[in-house]
C-alpha cells in the first residue's frame, strides 16, 4: 500500500468534500483560513484554555514553541493576544488554567500555563527582536486617559494599526495598578519597563504626570474631545471601597480618620510611589482579594510580627491563586474566616485599639459561585491590632469628567456593543467600565474595544478572527507524556525574602522544567479526523486508543449555529454511518494515526487568529 502523499489545496469553504478520496494514502492540504462557524465553534469547544483567556492567547501554539526549544517565537505568540507576557506570566489570575483538558477528571493536573508564558519571556535569548506587522499611518489621532493594562492594550494596538497615539498618565510613570499597585516581590519593575516600552514603542506619545480633571492646571476631557479624533477612557478603578464602622457617634469613615488605619489600596500606592510607610507590631488586613494579600504580605517585610487576615466567608472562596495563599501564609500570615467587621474600639488620642467582629456561618450559594455569609447573632467579639489596612474592593473614579457620561447603577460608565459612550467618539475600556477585574480582563477588554474604535474611525472593519487550519504531518505528543508530573515553581527562601521589598518570590523555571511542563499539554488545537470514504471499519484504531475517543456514531448533531453537537453512538454495525474522533477525548496521542492500515486519519492544525481584512 503506498505511503505517497496528495497535496490537495482546498480553494474555497463551499468545497465539496463528497468525492472519494485517493484510497490508502495520506491527504495533506495546504494551508487555509475559515470562517465558518463550524470551525471557529470547534476551536471554541475544543480549546477550551483559549476560549478560557480573556485576551485570546493561543496556549497550545506558545507551549509547544518551548518543546521546539523556540523560546523567542513563544514569547511573540504570547504578546500577539495579552501584549505584556513577562508581566502576565508572574501576576495574571489564571482563568485558562482551571478549564486545562489535562485537569479533567481522570487526566491529572492542569498544566502549570502561567509559569510556561513565564518560562518564554525569560528564556527567550538576550538578542530577541521583537517583529510586528504595521498598517500605514491613517492620519487619525487618539487620546488615551490612563497608562494602566488596558490603556496600554489599547494604544498598542491602534498604533500598529497606524493612528497617532497620545496617553494620559497622572502618576510619574505608565503601568497603572501593575507598577503601583502591586508589590514589586511579585512583578520586578524591571520586567513591567520592559515590556510597558515594548507596547508604546511604535511611535506612542506617553504623557506622563498628565491629569486629566477639572482642576487648575489639569488637561481637560472637552479640550481632548477637540484636538483628537477620537478619546478613549481607561482610568481603571483607582479608590478603595469604604467601611463604615460603627462606633459611640455611630456610622462613620473612621477608617479614613484614624492615624493608625488606611486603606489597603492607599497604603500600596503611596508606597510604590516612594512614600515611606511603617507599620505596628499587630497588623489587621480586613478583605479576601488580591489586594488584602499583598498588603499583609508587604507589611510582614515592613516588620510587623503578627500579621492576620479577616474573611468574611472561609479561605476556600477567596478570589486569589492558592499559591499566593500558601507563600502568604509560609510567610507568617494567619487567615481567619467567617467574620464581618461592624465596629472599631478608639482610645482617648483618636488611635484604634481592636476591631469589633460578629461571627458568621456560611449559607447559600451566590450568583458569582461563592457562599453567603450569615452573622451570628450574640457572637460580637473584638481582634486588638496596632495598625488596620482595610482592603474590600475598589471602585471606579468619574468626578474629573466635565462632561456629561451616562452612567450604570455601580458608577461605572456605560457603553454600547461598539464600545462608546453615550458621547460621540469618547470610547472606554478596562475596570472602568466593568468594574474591579484582574490584568488580563482588562487587556483583553481593552484589545477588544480598540478594533471597535478602530472600524469606527476607518468607517469599516480592518481585521476578523479566522480559524487558520494547517496540515501536520505526524503526531506532535507521545503518550508517556500524560504520565509527567506537573512541575512546580521554585521560590526564595523565607529566610531571605524580608531583606528588601524588591526581593522576587517565585524564581520562574529553567529550560528542563519547561520542557517538562510543556510537553504535559495536549496540543488540543490539532484536529483529528477520520476520512470515511477511505476507512474500512477495521477498528485498529478503537484497539489502540487509551480513553474512549473513537466511536461509533450513527448520526451528529448540528447546532443552530452551524457548530457541531452530540454524537449519536450505536453499537449495531448496519447503523454505523462513520468512525468518529471525538476531540473532547483524545488526548492526541497518536496512536490511532500509526495504528490505521489505511492511512485513513489525519491531523490539522486549527488556531483562532486575528486576520487582516
Amino acid at each position: 500500500m503506498s505511503s505517497q502523499k496528495i497535496r490537495k489545496t482546498y480553494l474555497d469553504e463551499g468545497e465539496d468534500f463528497s468525492k472519494p478520496q485517493s484510497f490508502g494514502r495520506r491527504i495533506e492540504t495546504t494551508v487555509r483560513f475559515s470562517t465558518d462557524p463550524r470551525d471557529i465553534g470547534w476551536v471554541r469547544e475544543n480549546v477550551p484554555c483559549q476560549t478560557a483567556c480573556p485576551a485570546d492567547t493561543n496556549i497550545p501554539a506558545y507551549i509547544r514553541m518551548i518543546v521546539e526549544d523556540r523560546y523567542g517565537r513563544s514569547y511573540e505568540l504570547n504578546r500577539i493576544a495579552n501584549v505584556l507576557p513577562g508581566v502576565l506570566g508572574r501576576i495574571c489570575s489564571r482563568p485558562c488554567e482551571p478549564v486545562c483538558r489535562h485537569g479533567w477528571p481522570g487526566n491529572g493536573d492542569p498544566v502549570n500555563i502561567c509559569h510556561l508564558k513565564r518560562a518564554a519571556s525569560d528564556l527567550k535569548t538576550a538578542g530577541h527582536r521583537i517583529s510586528e506587522d504595521l498598517y500605514s499611518p491613517s492620519g487619525k489621532s487618539v487620546a488615551i486617559i490612563g497608562g494602566g493594562p488596558a490603556g496600554l492594550a489599547v494604544a498598542h494596538d491602534l498604533s500598529i494599526l497606524g493612528h497617532a497615539v497620545t496617553i494620559f498618565e497622572r502618576e510619574r510613570r505608565a503601568g497603572g495598578m501593575l507598577r503601583y499597585g502591586i508589590p514589586a516581590f511579585r512583578l520586578p519593575r524591571s520586567v513591567l519597563d520592559v515590556e510597558v516600552h515594548n507596547t508604546t514603542r511604535l511611535g506612542v506619545t506617553v504623557e506622563t504626570g498628565c491629569p486629566v480633571g477639572r482642576g487648575d492646571g489639569e488637561v481637560k476631557l472637552s479640550e481632548l474631545r477637540e484636538r483628537y479624533d477620537a478619546v478613549m477612557l481607561a482610568t481603571g478603578c483607582m479608590a478603595a471601597s469604604a467601611l463604615p464602622l460603627r462606633d459611640e457617634e455611630g456610622d462613620r469613615d473612621r477608617v479614613a480618620e484614624m492615624p493608625n488605619a488606611e486603606y489597603g489600596l492607599d497604603f500600596l500606592l503611596e508606597l510604590h510611589r516612594g512614600d515611606h510607610k511603617s507599620v505596628g507590631r499587630r497588623v489587621a488586613v480586613v478583605g479576601a482579594g488580591f489586594t488584602a494579600l499583598d498588603c499583609a504580605r508587604v507589611a510582614r517585610r515592613l516588620g510587623a510580627e503578627e500579621v492576620t487576615i479577616h474573611l468574611r466567608t472561609t479561605e476556600k472562596y477567596i478570589p486569589v491563586l492558592e499559591e499566593e495563599i500558601l507563600e502568604a501564609k509560609r510567610e507568617g500570615v494567619a487567615i481567619r474566616g467567617l467574620r464581618t467587621p461592624v465596629g472599631l474600639a478608639i482610645d482617648e488620642q483618636g488611635q484604634g485599639t481592636g476591631i469589633r467582629f460578629v461571627q458568621n456561618r456560611l449559607g447559600a450559594w451566590r450568583a458569582n459561585g461563592r457562599r453567603q455569609a450569615i452573622p451570628i447573632p450574640g457572637s460580637e467579639f473584638a481582634e486588638p491590632f496596632d495598625t488596620l489596612l482595610v482592603a474590600i474592593g475598589q471602585k471606579t473614579v468619574n468626578d474629573y469628567l466635565d462632561v456629561e457620561v451616562e452612567l450604570d447603577r455601580w458608577g461605572n460608565v456605560k457603553t454600547g456593543d461598539d464600545g462608546m459612550t453615550s458621547v460621540d467618539g469618547l470610547f472606554a475600556a478596562g475596570d472602568f467600565v466593568n468594574g474591579a477585574s484582574t490584568v488580563i480582563e482588562a487587556i483583553g477588554h481593552g484589545r477588544d474595544i480598540a478594533l471597535k474604535l478602530d472600524a469606527w474611525l476607518m468607517g469599516r472593519e480592518r481585521r476578523r478572527s479566522v480559524v487558520r487550519i494547517e496540515a501536520v504531518s505526524e503526531p506532535l505528543r507521545e503518550r508517556r507524556f500524560d504520565f509527567i508530573p506537573r512541575q512546580h515553581m521554585s521560590t526564595e527562601s523565607v529566610s531571605t525574602r524580608f531583606g528588601d521589598l524588591d526581593n522576587e518570590v517565585e524564581m520562574g523555571f529553567d529550560k528542563e522544567r519547561a520542557l517538562e511542563e510543556a510537553k504535559r499539554c495536549y496540543l488540543c488545537y490539532l484536529k483529528y479526523e477520520i476520512d470515511v470514504d477511505n476507512c474500512i471499519y477495521c477498528r485498529a484504531c478503537i484497539d489502540v486508543a487509551p480513553r474512549d475517543c473513537i466511536k461509533l456514531v450513527k448520526d451528529v448533531e448540528i447546532n443552530t449555529d452551524g457548530t457541531y453537537g452530540s454524537l449519536s453512538e450505536t453499537k449495531v454495525w448496519d447503523q454505523v454511518g462513520a468512525i468518529w474522533i471525538d476531540n473532547g477525548e483524545c488526548i492526541r496521542c497518536g496512536a490511532c494515526y500509526h495504528a490505521c492500515p489505511t492511512n485513513c486519519i489525519s491531523i490539522t492544525r486549527n488556531e483562532l487568529i486575528q486576520q487582516d481584512i
